[in-house]
């Protein structure tokens, strides 16, 4: 099973529309869960930062292998993250992803992560690379099982 773990709400239908189209594809393959937790924006980052953790902490299975989305991350290929959710499901059942809010990940989070994972130096919006992240586990699929779409 994929769990991602999201801080923030997804207000535009648009982006609505192409989770839902990734969460169809990705049926065939895999279990999916997706959980939406709500961001913290006021008071200061840190304390908005604990808050959100203490939520995500709570999702987060005891035997999960937990992927922390970061951009001081290690960066892979789409080649490389398929083989790498592929050796994964040998040793564990659930692969949970966590993607941060508007302040980032709190150092307890970072600290359970198993992966810090980098798609890129740059900033995202939070919407917009919880697409990037579902687009790439699918191709993720469709590598392992030899089927066309990945390049």
């Amino acid at each position: 099973m994929i769990k991602i773990i999201c801080v923030g709400k997804i207000k535009e239908s648009f982006f609505r529309e192409a989770i839902k189209e990734y969460q169809k594809r990705l049926s065939k393959y895999t279990k999916l869960e997706i959980i939406e937790l709500p961001d913290y924006t006021n008071g200061n980052a840190q304390e908005n930062q604990k808050k959100e953790a203490l939520l995500i902490q709570k999702q987060i299975g005891s035997k999960d292998y937990v992927i922390t989305l970061e951009i001081e991350g290690r960066a892979f290929s789409s080649e490389q993250l398929a083989e790498k959710i592929d050796d994964l499901f040998q040793n564990y059942s659930t692969i949970t992803f966590v993607i941060g809010g508007s302040y980032g990940l709190d150092a307890s989070i970072k600290e359970r992560s198993d992966l810090s994972l980098s798609f890129s130096k740059m900033t995202f919006p939070h919407q917009l690379f919880r697409i990037l992240l579902l687009e790439q586990i699918y191709r993720s699929y469709k590598i392992i099982h030899h089927e066309s779409y990945h390049k």
